[in-house]
């Protein structure tokens, strides 16, 4: 066999499909990171804050809601936790996953409340956070293992 038959064969082939890979899970990470720090700041910024501070744009939903201030506060701080845990990679998975709950709670009750005024817009933003969990699912077993350690510790 000649040099040139035994590079060219199927033996090089999986070093490009590994490269290509390479340079997808690069391009993967990157949009996930964009998209953790993106997610996590729209829910400090443009969701908790408001609901934290009682702005009339977030006050007059949750009282068209009928459960009082104590749930808008409630929202607004697991929304705020949510958002500061996106940001943390150990913490991202666990976060996004935990959002995903929350947001199908916002749907059922835009469906229920709001007649679905902006129902679409809760399951746009579950989607997206279901990337980011899918894609942190590795940092819920690292997360476990630290809790475990400092248990351990005592």
């Amino acid at each position: 066999m000649d040099q040139q038959s035994v590079s060219s064969g199927p033996a090089s082939a999986p070093t490009t499909a590994v490269d290509a890979s390479g340079g997808q899970g690069r391009r993967m990470a990157v949009t996930v990171l964009v998209l953790r720090n993106a997610l996590g700041l729209f829910f400090l910024v443009a969701s908790a804050a408001p609901k934290l501070v009682a702005h009339p744009s977030a006050a007059e939903p949750f009282d068209a809601i009928g459960f009082g201030d104590w749930f808008m506060y409630l929202v607004g701080v697991l929304e705020l936790a949510g958002g500061i845990a996106l940001l943390v990679p150990v913490l991202s998975g666990l976060a996004a996953f935990s959002l995903i709950g929350l947001m199908a709670g916002a749907f059922i009750t835009q469906l229920a409340v709001f007649d679905g005024e902006n129902a679409a817009t809760p399951p746009v933003m579950a989607a997206l956070l279901g990337v980011v969990a899918w894609q942190q699912r590795h940092t819920l077993p690292e997360l476990v293992a630290r809790v475990r350690a400092r248990e351990a510790r005592g």
